[in-house]
């Protein structure tokens, strides 16, 4: 069993080599489905809501992969690869100053508005009420993993980081996001 796992992780890595964006952008899905599927147990769903899913799974695909990808480059590229404290505190600043708004405003956005459907002015009340909680809350986790992630984690491996630590956040997200709290089981 052990010797498939190493294989399967060979093969992996061939594919992130070769084809970067692909493989960070399927890996992103698959994470997005496990996260959406971990949190529609936690929150009481009985039958697995698979348009939902489906609609995680894009937003992971076509998003959140490409999104990494695409800004770790840019991070790399304007601090020039660096990874001393006081660059690494800058990538830091920078993720959280616009790209972590930003991640959290579109996904309540995507979720309210396509996986939920409800009409706008509904998601930017629910927006409103709740995006300043969330945000703070992705403030006092996402740093240290931030800092982790651009310090010791090479490049071409920071999104699937990211997308493993991203797979407890958007359990986060999803239980935040949502707009109907089901009732505790009696």
């Amino acid at each position: 069993m052990g010797s498939i796992a190493k294989k399967g992780f060979q093969q992996y890595l061939i594919q992130l080599q070769r084809h970067p964006l692909r493989t960070k952008a399927l890996t992103a899905g698959v994470l997005s489905a496990i996260s959406d599927i971990a949190s529609q147990k936690l929150t009481g769903i009985q039958k697995l809501q698979l348009r939902r899913l489906a609609l995680k799974v894009l937003f992971g695909v076509a998003y959140l992969g490409p999104f990494g990808h695409f800004l770790h480059l840019i991070l790399d590229k304007i601090f020039k690869g660096k990874k001393d404290n006081k660059t690494v505190a800058k990538k830091v600043l920078v993720e959280q100053l616009t790209s972590s708004p930003w991640n959290n405003l579109f996904f309540m956005l995507y979720y309210g508005l396509v996986v939920e459907g409800r009409p706008w002015m509904q998601v930017k009340s629910k927006i409103r009420k709740d995006f300043p909680t969330v945000q703070y809350t992705a403030w006092t986790f996402w740093p240290v993993l931030g800092w982790i992630n651009h310090q010791y984690v090479p490049l071409q491996f920071r999104v699937i980081f990211q997308s493993l630590v991203g797979f407890c956040w958007g359990i986060y997200l999803n239980l935040q996001a949502r707009s109907v709290k089901l009732p505790k089981a009696k």
